[in-house]
């Protein structure tokens, strides 16, 4: 959806490779299993620095290095600092006229992006385990948007040049924060009114009878936290499409129609297939990682 943001000397070569940008925007996740680096760029545990975290973390790399220690950040996260990192990448790569890279940066800045917008990124509580909600985040992150996107309006206007993104990363971090007491209140609250077979129900998903969070459940959940997950899915499709736009602008709006027809090089396909094959066949690392 990022892609309809995007201005016209941008749009068209972005919706030429928009089935690319789309399947690839999960590679992130497949990295987990052979870099032991890659999961803490998905979150930070924002509250583990304190209450008054967002005054008291340093907001650029080596001032919080220098006050906590490279390996304190990432054993606690370190999406902020990534997707500034990811900007600078995919704007070296629109200067140097690196079809690939643009596109494959393109694809992993927006999964960064995603991320942070989720609350439940943004917390050591993140997938309820230390308020008897254990499951949480893939109701919140999954659930909620298999039973309702359908229904979401993806209209968000144009993308915007940010003048700072490591600002963007930041703020999008905090208002992300800001709603993770209400993601576990209001599914506290209502897990007191729903007996176990009321909450859950059984699906057919493939040749597999998976227990999953009844429809009713989910749809009362959602109410109760005001659509709170169309709303950040909005935030984070209109942030994605303005720093593509930034990374474009930075490396002086390069002409983008000298890559029609131009297809992607073999090198970049291997590279992934091996990322894919690692997926389907590997064993994820002991790292902590805010998955499901």
């Amino acid at each position: 959806m990022a892609v309809f943001t995007l201005p016209g000397d941008m749009i068209g070569f972005y919706k030429d490779h928009i089935e690319y940008v789309t399947e690839h925007a999960v590679d992130p996740d497949k990295r987990r299993y052979a870099n032991p680096d890659e999961a803490p760029r998905h979150y930070i545990d924002i509250d583990h620095y304190g209450e008054h975290a967002f005054d008291s973390v340093p907001k650029f790399w080596k001032s919080a290095v220098l006050k906590y220690t490279e390996d304190t950040l990432k054993a606690y996260g370190i999406v902020p600092w990534h997707i500034e990192k990811m900007v600078y990448r995919l704007t070296e790569a629109f200067k140097d006229e690196n079809m690939d890279l643009i596109l494959h940066y393109s694809a992993d800045l927006g999964h960064y992006i995603a991320d942070a917008h989720v609350p439940l990124h943004t917390t050591e509580n993140y997938n309820g385990q230390m308020t008897n909600q254990k499951g949480i985040h893939g109701f919140w992150e999954s659930r909620i948007p298999e039973l309702k996107s359908e229904d979401y309006d993806y209209f968000v206007g144009k993308a915007k040049y940010v003048e700072k993104p490591l600002n963007k990363a930041w703020e999008t971090v905090k208002a992300s924060h800001a709603g993770v007491d209400s993601v576990l209140k209001f599914e506290a609250e209502l897990n007191a009114r729903y007996s176990p077979d009321k909450k859950y129900s059984f699906e057919n998903r493939g040749a597999s009878l998976m227990k999953v969070y009844s429809k009713e459940y989910t749809i009362d959940y959602d109410k109760m936290i005001e659509g709170q997950v169309e709303r950040r899915m909005r935030a984070a499709i209109i942030t994605i499409g303005s720093l593509w736009y930034t990374a474009w602008v930075n490396a002086g709006k390069p002409d983008l129609n000298r890559f029609k027809n131009k297809e992607i090089s073999d090198s970049l396909k291997k590279v992934q297939a091996a990322e894919e094959e690692l997926w389907k066949t590997g064993k994820p690392r002991e790292v902590k990682g805010h998955d499901d």
